[in-house]
């Protein structure tokens, strides 16, 4: 795989882990299982058995966790700084053919990078629909996580390239909302 495509597939796949930390892991490990996705060297180990098995356990118990009102918001503090480490990892297990510090930079800059903002994003999203709804839209929020997730990490393989420009249309218009609109005191709900 040429290295500009497998930098977008990567960058698509980390984006995917700021929603799900596991599930582009798994994504990528069926992909590779089946021989539709190759690994750069070294990560082969994520096509194998033992990692499909662990990567399917690890993906439905985080489904199943953020169903759980007040564990999601706990789980955000742990899933974090993991869905940064996921997006390094994705990115550099997919770009080959380069040397090792460019090929690391990039994964750390790119692939982590992505995965940090999503996820800052749908931190800062359940958070405020904590505070709005009590808790209660928060299945709905984990539901779409969810499927954003699945389908981030499937067009990625996909088409890499529409996937990045999503992902940057998508980032850029939450910054133009975030900063465009002066910040209104809001209604409080107790919960």
């Amino acid at each position: 795989m040429e290295p500009v495509l497998s930098l977008l597939i990567g960058i698509g796949l980390s984006a995917a882990c700021g929603f799900r930390v596991f599930v582009p892991l798994l994504v990528v490990s069926v992909a590779s299982h089946t021989g539709h996705l190759h690994l750069s060297s070294g990560f082969e180990w994520m096509g194998s058995d033992a990692a499909l098995i662990a990567f399917a356990v690890a993906t439905v118990l985080e489904v199943a966790a953020y169903y759980i009102p007040w564990l999601d918001n706990l789980l955000d503090t742990i899933a974090s700084p993991a869905a940064v480490i996921a997006g390094t990892l994705v990115t550099a297990s997919l770009v080959a053919d380069m040397s090792p510090f460019l090929k690391w930079t990039l994964a750390v800059i790119a692939g982590g990078g992505i995965a940090g903002l999503v996820q800052g994003t749908t931190v800062v999203t359940r958070g405020a629909s904590t505070a709005s709804t009590c808790g209660l839209a928060n299945p709905i929020l984990a539901t779409a996580e969810l499927g954003g997730s699945l389908i981030t990490s499937i067009l990625s393989l996909i088409a890499p390239t529409l996937v990045v420009l999503a992902i940057g249309g998508l980032l850029s218009l939450v910054g133009w909302r975030l900063f465009k609109r002066p910040i209104k005191q809001s209604r409080r709900i107790n919960c």
